[in-house]
């Protein structure tokens, strides 16, 4: 004769792994949430950090194509992003190198500010070399010297508005280059 085995212990074993498997299941959609959240964090980051590349580059050309405005030392600040108006100049009268660099600075300031989540302490520091470019303009590099420039900011928190930037949480890029 064959023993087989009641219905009711088998269904309370299938119970037991049913409720196993989906233990399982939750852990692991648990653990891919929080891979997901530090995905989208790190995908941010990286975002910002492109952004940051691509605003120092496009000051460091604004700054190479015054080099007259480099060595009179008008890109010079520590105070960036700056608030004030931008030159206006006509066909007719042109622009000073003076007031080709404030209006480089200016619109780089409002490109930080509109990039940026947070701009910190913010500088460009040139130290001039030992070529005048007002004599020496056709040889190049028509200045010698090297420019520093440092872009600081805070990144978004998880609650989304909290820029941290009194915190100490700021993030730092740093370039020394040649105009």
């Amino acid at each position: 004769m064959i023993h087989v085995p009641s219905p009711r212990v088998q269904r309370g074993v299938s119970m037991i792994e049913v409720l196993v498997a989906v233990l399982i299941f939750t852990i692991g959609l648990i653990g891919l949430g929080g891979l997901l959240i530090t995905a989208t964090k790190s995908n941010v980051s990286a975002y910002v950090r492109t952004q940051v590349t691509f605003l120092a580059g496009n000051m460091a050309d604004r700054m190479r194509a015054n080099p007259v405005g480099i060595w009179q030392a008008n890109y010079d600040a520590t105070t960036y992003p700056i608030d004030d108006d931008p030159p206006v100049c006509d066909a007719t009268a042109g622009c000073t190198p003076a007031q080709v660099a404030l209006r480089d600075k200016v619109v780089w300031s409002q490109q930080l500010k509109e990039t940026l989540p947070a701009v910190g302490a913010t500088s460009i520091q040139c130290t001039k070399g030992s070529v005048d470019p007002t004599s020496q303009y056709p040889m190049r590099p028509p200045y010698g010297g090297t420019c520093t420039m440092t872009i600081t900011w805070a990144e978004r928190g998880l609650t989304g508005g909290d820029d941290k930037v009194a915190a100490g949480n700021l993030q730092s890029f740093t370039w020394v280059f040649q105009p």
